[in-house]
């Protein structure tokens, strides 16, 4: 086969990618749109009973009500900053505690059923004796989102540093590497993708912690505007802060995923 065919197959199978690309996208667009037509229509034939549902035009109009007098930025902000703060400190200390697991053979064993329990207990209904533990504040609520992620962080991070090929750690500890030269060298690099594979399931986790423990003391954040909205039978509320906690969500985790593109793009370069 000539340069000329290989270009020519490159070529195609390039745009046969982008052609994929652009399907995808325009079935996403085209669902999403038809979801929320199709609700705003079967509320205006009132199909739907729009006081328990209510419907995107008066979740909009509130939207834009909230903005306008600056409400919502701040809900938002405190609610994005404890998810921040409960993510990160639940995958540092999470991935701090795998290694120590993965270093002592001792120790994993001895933790390994507490962590089966402890992966087994329903952290959210634990929340409201952690925030008595933690504080009624900021504190309590963070505490709780680093609950629920930091023991799937655990155990998906030692399986993660355990399953690394064998035979390149016995390569390394063949050339006189020790524990600390095989972790810097092989362990943690070879497991970065898999590490931000943790922080974007760890971002779901921590909203879940954050608006339960919004729900239970706090006066301010998304999941106060959904309890409140719930409290005072405003479903136009409830779904406008069900909305922007899924928008949160979602640019939070495209931000995650353009590092991992990135990383991957560079990594394809390198090799």
């Amino acid at each position: 086969m000539g340069n000329k065919e290989k270009s020519e197959g490159y070529a195609q199978f390039l745009q046969e990618k982008k052609r994929k690309k652009y399907s995808i996208l325009f079935w996403q667009i085209f669902l999403t749109t038809g979801f929320i037509g199709g609700w705003e229509v079967l509320a205006r034939l009132g199909m739907i009973n729009t006081f328990l549902l209510s419907s995107p035009t008066q979740i909009y109009q509130l939207f834009i009500t909230y903005v306008a007098d600056g409400s919502l930025f701040k809900h938002v902000l405190i609610s994005v900053w404890e998810t921040v703060l409960g993510f990160s400190l639940g995958t540092i200390l999470g991935i701090g505690i795998a290694i120590i697991l993965w270093w002592s053979d001792t120790i994993a064993k001895v933790m390994d059923p507490i962590l089966v329990v402890l992966n087994a207990l329903p952290k959210t209904a634990l929340a409201p004796i952690l925030i008595v533990w933690a504080g009624a504040g900021v504190q309590g609520i963070v505490v709780t989102a680093i609950t629920i992620s930091i023991v799937t962080t655990i155990l998906s991070a030692y399986n993660y540093f355990t399953y690394v090929d064998e035979e390149k750690v016995k390569m390394l500890k063949s050339f006189g590497a020790d524990k600390r030269q095989i972790l810097t060298k092989l362990i943690l690099p070879s497991n970065i993708a898999n590490i931000i594979s943790i922080i974007k399931i760890n971002i779901g986790l921590s909203w879940v912690g954050v608006i339960v423990g919004e729900f239970l003391v706090s006066r301010y954040g998304i999941g106060y505007l959904i309890v409140y909205g719930g409290q005072v039978f405003r479903m136009d509320l409830v779904m406008m802060g069900v909305v922007v906690l899924a928008g949160c969500a979602c640019i939070m985790y495209a931000i995650v995923n353009g590092i991992e593109k990135i990383y991957r793009a560079k990594r394809v370069t390198k090799y």
